[in-house]
């Protein structure tokens, strides 16, 4: 009978009801005790009895012990007082202590290296410096020294050893390694000798193993690199840096001329407009680059002065800006800069703070440079430098003086923070995770940047245009989502407090100076302050639009008086077409224009057509000279290179630039659509390359008036406030237009942009125009071209209704009076047309007295006689 083990029974227990399975596992943890209990019992018996203690050590040897460790902790602790009293030490002293340790060890190399060694310190310290730095050693001592008088001038300055200790220890394995190449690369098995006569252990190990990983040609550049390296961290100099610092060492040696005299006119020095990557907001936009002198100092104390104190609750706003900084850095906008004289602002500003913080005795301009410049001028622009036009002297271009100064612009005002916190509320109440992270002010919007939290639809945003525009009390809202170049969405909201732009200040501003070309014009201010301008040669041709009111006129205004104040009537020719009457009328009599102001519409019709003879007659002669653009045929004619063909008696002169300003487009697309618009499209087509550009201003962008051809041929657009989107549409292909808010508020377009600027544009007084135009009459008497025909009596009514059947009736009366015949059918067989143009040939001869009136079915008499043939032949041509 078997019997079953316990451990059987552990391992296959009854089954039962599944509540009293926990009841089980008792036994099973003994049964796996009482089994792990077994091996625990072998190993137990099978391990070997414990080994005696140690016999206790003898007393001679714990004596000895105890004497040495007493000894040990006598030392350490007297060691350790001094050091305790070294930490009392000023740290001047403790770097006057190294310093002194490294010079000492110096004296010791240098004895041992450049003489015999003497002594058991000696010629240890000659051992470890040969052995390490081979035939090197020698210079050792040198570079010990330089160490320890650094120590000792600047012992306040431990910022800059480890980066010394970087680059001495890079410069000293590059030209170790370089050593050792140099004399053989000798092996560590060579012997102590052979390495101390290269470049020792540190050579061997610089120059080995790159030699074993790149070869011997190639690890001699490496270690070039390596020492370079080392070069330019000791000396902390970056290697963009390099051409600066050694023209620094070359004005020190006398080889290189010194920096600008510091004692001349401020305008005189080199400004810099470039702000640095890491720019303070606040700080001016103009970066004035002049060395820690006097001058520097006045600034900063005159900076100081202007600029009030922040409470303490206000030096944490994130929008602090300094009203008057940015005013004054506005006020200058190249006045300064480029000879002009300051407004009377700055300059009164400059006065008290000369009256307050220059020295008893101003040093005085050299007489050379005060007798160039004129009286209360510095040195004139390069600009100043004037074409002679021929026969009449030399034209000086109008002064800036001319044209008014506007008031400062402001970076901010308290009504900017008013909207920050509007809208701030606006984004709490809606519950949209958004914040305003700054703004830019212009002078007649101001730019929010709003940020959106993670998870944040930019539609949240512009879906909440009303509320913005509720919030803020202005229906004038424009958002851009996002702002080009930014992750930030802008909320475009107009200024109570709007800011006038003056024409003067633009064409004093730096970027007006920095481009001289005859076609630079002042455009006006964008939403964050910064001066456009634009170049009619590059558009090259702009449609300008607007409602009535809206600153058309006055972007007209400004555009003709920037080309009067900055080029020459050899250098820019214009035709002008007022069919108004009465905006161009104060510049008639201009040595520019090469027509009188044009103002019947059929007249301007003739004078385009006029301008596209001109343009084939420049593109004959730079098909005959081999150019591409008048630029370049101009270029070679001043230089002389061009030379008439032989036998012809014409002398080549420059060809001017020629700008066709259309003041009102619809007037001339409602009297001669059809000629106006074939001579616009083919001047807009084809005239870029010959010097021909065209400005046409309308304030009814319809596409009956501004047509498909004229939109695809003018790529450079620029629109005023608009009554609706499709105007909106017509003149930029996309809406915006509409949300303007007028009095010069613009989008400019100019070609090959993507999006449009807002912009202000700028103004320029009826006074400011009659001054520019009184100095450019008197400077030169206008000189108009014969060829132009648009000095003729109106036409005849007889003209217009033959319109371009001309040709055909010419034929007809020719035929009726040879064949003293008059009869319509006859008309039909010979020339070849239908019953109704043949009786309107008819009618039109009756009209002129050629034929009889009709008669039925009979033929008409004929009035005209062979002989008066050619007469009546005149009379149709007209």
């Amino acid at each position: 009978m078997a019997t079953r083990t316990p451990g059987a029974a552990a391992r296959n227990p009854k089954p039962g009801p599944a509540k009293k399975a926990p009841a089980k596992k008792a036994p099973a943890k003994k049964a796996v005790a009482k089994k792990a209990a077994v091996p625990a019992a072998k190993k137990a018996a099978a391990r070997p009895a414990a080994a005696p203690p140690p016999p206790p050590r003898p007393i001679l040897f714990r004596a000895v012990r105890a004497v040495w460790l007493g000894l040990a902790h006598a030392v350490g602790a007297t060691f350790r007082g001094f050091g305790d009293g070294a930490k009392n030490l000023p740290p001047a002293h403790r770097k006057d202590g190294v310093a002194l340790l490294l010079l000492a060890l110096a004296l010791v190399t240098a004895a041992g290296t450049w003489f015999s060694p003497q002594g058991w310190l000696g010629e240890a310290a000659t051992a470890v410096v040969s052995g390490l730095f081979g035939r090197v050693d020698v210079l050792v001592p040198f570079l010990l020294a330089a160490i320890a008088v650094r120590l000792m001038r600047h012992p306040g300055l431990p910022e800059a050893n480890g980066r010394i200790a970087v680059g001495l220890s890079a410069l000293v394995v590059g030209v170790l390694g370089l050593v050792h190449i140099g004399c053989g690369a000798p092996a560590m098995g060579s012997g102590a000798t052979r390495i101390r006569s290269a470049g020792g252990i540190v050579g061997w190990a610089a120059s080995t193993p790159m030699m074993a990983a790149a070869g011997p040609p190639l690890a001699v550049p490496l270690l070039l690199l390596v020492a370079f390296f080392g070069l330019l961290v000791v000396t902390a100099t970056p290697v963009n840096k390099i051409p600066e610092r050694l023209r620094g060492l070359g004005q020190k040696l006398g080889v290189v001329e010194g920096p600008e005299d510091l004692d001349a006119p401020e305008h005189e020095r080199e400004y810099s407009t470039a702000p640095p990557e890491d720019a303070d907001p606040d700080a001016l936009p103009y970066t004035v680059e002049t060395p820690e002198d006097e001058i520097g100092a006045r600034r900063r104390r005159r900076r100081k002065k202007l600029e009030p104190e922040p409470a303490p609750e206000q030096a944490e706003d994130p929008y602090q800006t300094r009203d008057i900084a940015a005013g004054v850095a506005a006020d200058l906008d190249g006045a300064l800069l480029y000879g002009v004289p300051a407004s009377p602002a700055v300059a009164s500003m400059l006065h008290q703070v000369k009256d307050n913080t220059a020295p008893p005795e101003e040093p005085a301009v050299p007489a050379a440079r005060a007798s160039d410049a004129p009286d209360g001028h510095g040195e004139a622009p390069a600009r100043m430098e004037q074409l002679q036009l021929g026969g009449s002297g030399g034209y000086a271009l109008p002064s800036l003086d001319l044209l008014e100064r506007g008031a400062p612009g402001k970076a901010r005002s308290a009504l900017n923070d008013e909207v920050v916190a509007q809208l701030s509320g606006v984004f709490t109440e809606f519950k949209v995770d958004a914040k305003v992270t700054g703004f830019t002010r212009g002078p007649t919007v101001t730019r929010y940047e709003v940020e959106l939290g993670p998870a944040v639809k930019v539609e949240r945003i512009t879906a909440l245009a009303k509320n913005i525009a509720y919030a803020v009390a202005s229906a004038d809202v424009r958002i851009i989502s996002p702002i080009p170049g930014k992750s930030a969405v802008g909320v475009e909201i107009p200024n109570r407090d709007r800011e006038m732009v003056n024409l003067g200040d633009l064409l004093r501003s730096r970027t007006a100076a920095e481009d001289m070309h005859p076609l630079m014009v002042g455009m006006g201010k964008d939403v964050e302050g910064h001066t456009v301008m634009a170049n009619l040669a590059k558009m090259p041709h702009i449609l300008v639009a607007g409602a009535t009111g809206a600153g058309k006129s006055s972007c007209i205004n400004c555009l003709i008086t920037s080309v009067l104040v900055r080029s020459t009537p050899d250098e820019v020719r214009m035709v002008l077409v007022d069919p108004k009457r009465v905006e161009l009328t104060a510049y008639e009599g201009i040595p520019h224009l090469i027509t009188p102001i044009i103002t019947n519409p059929k007249k301007a019709a003739e004078a385009l057509q006029w301008v596209v003879r001109e343009m084939d007659m420049r593109y004959d002669d730079l098909a005959a000279f081999g150019f591409r653009h008048v630029d370049d045929f101009n270029a070679a004619v001043r230089a002389g290179t061009l030379k008439p063909p032989l036998g012809s008696e014409r002398e080549l002169t420059p060809y001017p630039y020629l700008l066709v300003i259309v003041d009102e487009l619809a007037d001339l697309m409602m009297v001669a659509p059809r000629d106006v618009e074939d001579s616009v499209v083919r001047i807009t087509q084809l005239a870029r390359a010959a010097g021909i550009h065209l400005v046409l201003a309308t304030q009814r962008p319809s596409v009956d008036v501004v047509t498909g051809l004229i939109k695809a041929n003018v790529p450079s657009r620029l629109a005023f406030a608009t009554s609706a989107m499709m105007d909106s549409r017509v003149i930029l292909d996309q809406p915006g237009a509409e949300k303007l808010i007028g009095k010069g508020d613009a989008l400019f377009l100019p070609m090959g942009a993507s999006k449009p600027v807002r912009m202000q544009g700028a103004f320029v007084t009826e006074a400011e125009i009659a001054r520019v135009v009184q100095h450019c009459k008197d400077q030169l008497t206008a000189r108009y071209r014969e060829d132009v025909v648009v000095g003729g009596g109106p036409k005849k009514e007889i003209d217009e209704e033959i319109g371009d059947d001309l040709d055909l009736l010419i034929q007809a009366a020719e035929l009726v009076v040879s064949t003293q015949f008059g009869s319509t059918s006859m008309l039909q067989r010979k020339l070849r047309v239908g019953f109704a143009k043949a009786g309107r040939l008819m009618d039109l001869m009756e009209s002129r007295g050629i034929v009889g009136p009709s008669e039925g079915s009979k033929a008409r008499d004929v009035l005209v006689t062979p002989d008066e043939l050619d007469a009546v032949l005149l009379t149709l041509r007209g």
